[in-house]
């Protein structure tokens, strides 16, 4: 089995149990077993700011799938979620899933790039990574702690912390 990280995120129709129950469903992926999920957090949206915050978080699986059937399989849970992949980039979405790490793979194709792009500067990425991973080498970036440490934090909070449930 190869250690791979997924990040969650979503900020429509009731973030929080829209992750929640995608944690769940990765857990019952075939030739996958979920490892270790981190806390939900609470970021602003990377794109455009006339949107609701998102609920993010990070789950480490560990997985018999190769990378692009990985891929294949969290694109059938975001569309079973209502995702549609058209429109504004970085706009609302009720579920974003992105395979960040498969092991220490180094790829990029049209349809996979890992390390997922942006996994070095991405504050609601690095967090939640942290909390499960700190040890963690980014192949070519170096180690989640150290890249965590680099970033503007810009208000991303522990969700359990703020006494607010995001939906």
């Amino acid at each position: 089995m190869i250690r791979c990280y997924v990040g969650l995120g979503s900020n429509l129709a009731g973030p929080r149990r829209q992750v929640a129950q995608a944690l769940q469903e990765l857990g019952r992926m075939r030739d996958c077993r979920l490892a270790v999920t981190s806390s939900l957090y609470l970021s602003q949206p990377m794109g455009p700011q006339d949107q609701p915050e998102y609920v993010n978080a990070v789950a480490a699986l560990d997985s018999l799938l190769p990378p692009l059937a990985l891929l294949a399989e969290l694109q059938a849970i975001e569309r079973a979620h209502g995702r549609v992949r058209e429109g504004e980039r970085w706009g609302p979405r009720t579920l974003d899933l992105d395979l960040l790490l498969y092991g220490d793979l180094v790829m990029e194709s049209e349809a996979l790039t890992l390390p997922h792009p942006g996994i070095g500067e991405r504050e609601f990425v690095l967090h939640p990574l942290a909390e499960i991973a700190p040890e963690l080498e980014v192949p070519g970036l170096g180690r989640v702690r150290d890249l965590l440490s680099r970033v503007d934090d810009r208000g991303i909070r522990r969700l359990e912390e703020t006494g607010d449930h995001g939906g």
